[in-house]
């Protein structure tokens, strides 16, 4: 029996040039629940897909699966069936000997337009049916987004949770000796592909931050050695002074609805407090009023609170983290572990806040729910910092400084799945983007 992807829905993203159309799959069967804790890895069979770039485009859904710690991808030499004909039903048993629950096919072939099609199918073993099957059209500079495309789909039909492969990471890119560091700010896939350069290093370039729901970014710069944020649009590298902040330590973060940034900054009276700015009209709104050192704040998902860092509870650089409402009222503690907290970054899910700690001579990424419970430690090492979350609130990246320099970390919430990401220098301060369009 063959199985026809028939065009039911088209959806087109013409700026990226990637187009898709998409079958509606069957009553799925297959299922893998992230929300139980520890979760033991799908056996997943992913055959070359056929086609020239075909086998190019498979290995990257392999890694990109593998690398979010759900999916074991089965080594080929253990396959019995060879696939030949990636539109035909697979013969279910072949794969069941092997321990397969998954099969994934697919074709890559050259469309007379000069783009490239791209096309797989979601096999369920044990229920013996496709669950789903989608083809995509792509010109060549978009190659490895059309494979992370079809990983975020797998993920999303096995998990019911959105994928997050199809995104990007800003972040500093330092080269050079340790005390003439060279800090240039760059751009790469969440893989570590694709490395681009948004400044020239003649200026340091600190603490980017992504816009929730656009290409677009903030960022703190040097120049002049006075500390300026800008903000860049990605696409167009067009860019815009937000303005001069002195004594400022980390760039703003925007609210989820693009159009203010929130920030913490140094006053007169020398007491650090936060504020919040309308990226239109540049009119500041003081959010709190305090003696102590307020810094670090973030926007919950919704826009209706902010989480940050505080001394206000008493002693002496002993920061905890406080939540209050994003116009400054009712503001209350929430962390009482020992330690000190910093750089708390709320879920997109809104369900979790990331932080660091340092305690006991570490420095530690946790987790903790909105209301100080619950909180867990994902990863300690001697000197690591700047959680940011993935798109989907399931995987968070920072950056540990170890053997000479800072290096990017990703560690997913079971805390059991960390990996470094390849970067050709020493790299930090990341910052994940919302997922492409």
């Amino acid at each position: 029996m063959k199985a026809i992807l028939k065009p039911l829905l088209m959806v087109a993203a013409m700026a990226m040039g990637i187009s898709s159309v998409a079958t509606l799959p069957a009553q799925a069967t297959l299922e893998l629940n992230v929300n139980k804790g520890n979760v033991e890895p799908m056996p997943i069979a992913i055959p070359d897909f056929e086609g020239g770039l075909g086998p190019q485009i498979s290995e990257i859904v392999t890694a990109d699966l593998k690398r979010s710690g759900l999916f074991a991808p089965i080594d080929k030499a253990a396959f019995v069936e060879k696939i030949t004909n990636p539109d035909a039903t697979p013969r279910f048993d072949d794969w069941k000997v092997i321990n397969a629950q998954a099969l994934v096919t697919g074709s890559v072939s050259k469309e007379a337009d000069g783009r490239i099609r791209a096309q797989y199918r979601l096999w369920d073993i044990f229920g013996n049916q496709q669950l789903a099957g989608e083809q995509f059209f792509a010109n060549d500079a978009n190659q490895r987004r059309v494979a992370h495309i079809i990983a975020d789909a797998i993920y999303e039909k096995i998990t019911g949770e959105k994928g997050y492969f199809d995104t990007r990471v800003v972040f500093v890119d330092e080269s050079g000796a340790k005390n003439a560091r060279k800090k240039r700010l760059a751009i790469m896939d969440q893989d570590g592909a694709n490395v681009r350069y948004l400044s020239d290093g003649r200026s340091i370039v600190l603490t980017p931050r992504f816009s929730p729901n656009r290409q677009e970014i903030t960022y703190m710069s040097y120049e002049s050695g006075q500390p300026k944020v800008y903000l860049l649009q990605i696409e167009t590298g067009q860019r815009e002074l937000v303005g001069n902040f002195p004594g400022m330590t980390f760039a703003p973060r925007f609210s989820p609805d693009g159009q203010k940034v929130i920030m913490s900054l140094l006053r007169d009276d020398g007491n650090s407090n936060i504020f919040a700015m309308d990226l239109r009209s540049r009119s500041t709104t003081r959010l709190t009023d305090s003696t102590a050192i307020d810094t670090s704040p973030s926007y919950s998902p919704d826009g209706s609170q902010i989480v940050f860092t505080s001394d206000r509870g008493g002693g002496s650089g002993r920061s905890q983290i406080y939540v209050m409402g994003a116009d400054g009222s009712n503001p209350h503690r929430i962390s009482f572990g020992d330690g000190v907290y910093s750089t708390p970054v709320w879920s997109p899910r809104g369900d979790l806040i990331a932080f660091t700690k340092q305690s006991g001579g570490e420095f530690q990424i946790g987790v903790m729910k909105t209301d100080g419970s619950g909180e867990r430690i994902l990863s300690s090492g001697f000197q690591q910092e700047g959680p940011t979350w993935a798109p989907n609130g399931r995987v968070l990246m920072f950056f540990r400084d170890s053997a000479g320099g800072p290096k990017l970390v990703s560690v997913d919430l079971t805390g059991r799945n960390e990996q470094q990401i390849p970067t050709a220098n020493y790299a930090s301060d990341p910052a994940w983007s919302p997922l492409l369009e």
